[in-house]
């Protein structure tokens, strides 16, 4: 096991009925900003709970974060931010508003100049407005981690920082129950391929982890497609174990002292930031043919992946994992998510572009071992096709 440092300091009040918390977690004496997404909170009930629990609090509102939030529109917070004194910012949404809210909490202390600096440039953050956070789509693990992705004029990055881990976080399964059978597929897929890149690396002998990833996996592979099946789908304990192992997908913890990938990410933000496609479904289509092309360097997890999350025991290890690849794929299939490029109409000619993309944005030293080049992303894009 790798040397590492781990502390995650997000209280989670998790359960039904818990969005009524935040009124004993931000103080009373906060200007409180509720920043959430297109709306959808207030005919579901979130914001109706979210207005009962800030009743003796003094607070403002801001709407507007897409998927995929966009610098510009997050940029128009600093506003109400300067004009009322905002101490605290509530994210209500799922992945997108959280990591939206991340950068609005940075960008509203910046001093370095163009906030813009923290995602393209790596300006450091020395300070941020404390984050609450209501989860209303379980995905990104955003609600516990200090990590986010931002995008500007079809430049998708990542940026992070300990300080824009949200402080608290309500997790209620319950709010999820309105979700369409697209967020549901997403968010579980997403959840799946966030522990696959800590897990699917090298062995490093760090059982724990790799057992919690396990887990982790078969939780997702046998709830998921629950959440979606018309006699399972309202059942709200499948809801509260996707939501947790999603959570649990990304706080830090299975990822403690082992190697990272990340490049099926990296890989897929260029697909959305060129073609608009779902974060989730370019994850889908990008991770299988990372496990194809990467097979060698990733022989030893590909099997352990096939024995112990599929229970796939017979055969050789080569068969194994063309079986496990086969399995990954049409759990994918099940939560109604594509495997391949060319489900989304995207040609084999659009393989120079995305690479370019890659080389423009710095992705040349991809994988755990930094071996991922521009060579290797091309060979990745073209077994996805």
């Amino acid at each position: 096991m790798l040397n590492f440092t781990f502390q995650n300091t997000t209280k989670i009040h998790f359960g039904e009925g818990q969005i009524s918390a935040i009124s004993k977690e931000i103080p009373t004496s906060a200007k409180v900003l509720v920043i959430y997404g297109g709306g959808s909170i207030k005919s579901n009930g979130v914001y109706q709970q979210v207005t009962d629990a800030l009743k003796d609090h003094t607070w403002f509102e801001f709407s507007g974060i897409e998927p995929n939030p966009q610098y510009d529109t997050l940029m128009k917070a600093q506003a109400i931010i300067e004009a009322e004194n905002i101490d605290y910012l509530l994210a209500v949404g799922g992945g997108s508003v959280v990591d939206g809210v991340k950068f609005i909490a940075a960008a509203a202390k910046f001093e370095g100049g163009d906030p813009w600096d923290i995602v393209a440039k790596g300006a450091k953050i020395t300070q941020a407005l404390p984050i609450g956070a209501v989860l209303t789509l379980p995905a990104t693990g955003s609600e516990s981690n200090g990590g986010s992705v931002i995008t500007r004029n079809g430049n998708k990055l990542p940026f992070g920082s300990p300080l824009v881990r949200p402080l608290f976080a309500v997790l209620d399964p319950s709010v999820t129950l309105s979700l369409s059978d697209r967020q549901i597929g997403n968010g579980v897929v997403d959840a799946y391929i966030h522990i696959m890149e800590q897990y699917l690396t090298f062995d490093v002998n760090a059982k724990v982890q790799d057992r919690f990833s396990e887990g982790l996996l078969q939780t997702l592979i046998e709830e998921g497609p629950k959440a979606l099946a018309a006699e399972t789908k309202d059942d709200l304990e499948i809801r509260s174990n996707i939501m947790w192992s999603a959570t649990m997908a990304l706080n830090g913890l299975i990822g403690a002292g082992v190697p990272q990938d990340w490049s099926t990410h990296m890989i897929g933000h260029e697909l959305t930031a060129s073609h608009g496609i779902d974060h989730a479904r370019t994850l889908s289509i990008v991770l299988p043919a990372v496990m194809k092309v990467r097979r060698e360097q990733k022989h030893a997890k590909l099997v352990q992946y096939a024995e112990r999350v599929f229970g796939i025991t017979t055969g050789s290890d080569e068969q194994k994992i063309d079986q496990a690849i086969v399995a990954t794929e049409d759990f994918f299939k099940l939560m109604q998510v594509p495997t391949r490029l060319s489900d989304i109409d995207v040609s084999a000619e659009q393989v120079d572009v995305l690479v370019a993309a890659l080389e423009k944005h710095g992705m040349t030293k991809l994988g755990e071992h930094g071996d991922i080049d521009l060579a290797v992303s091309r060979e990745i894009l073209t077994a996805a096709i």
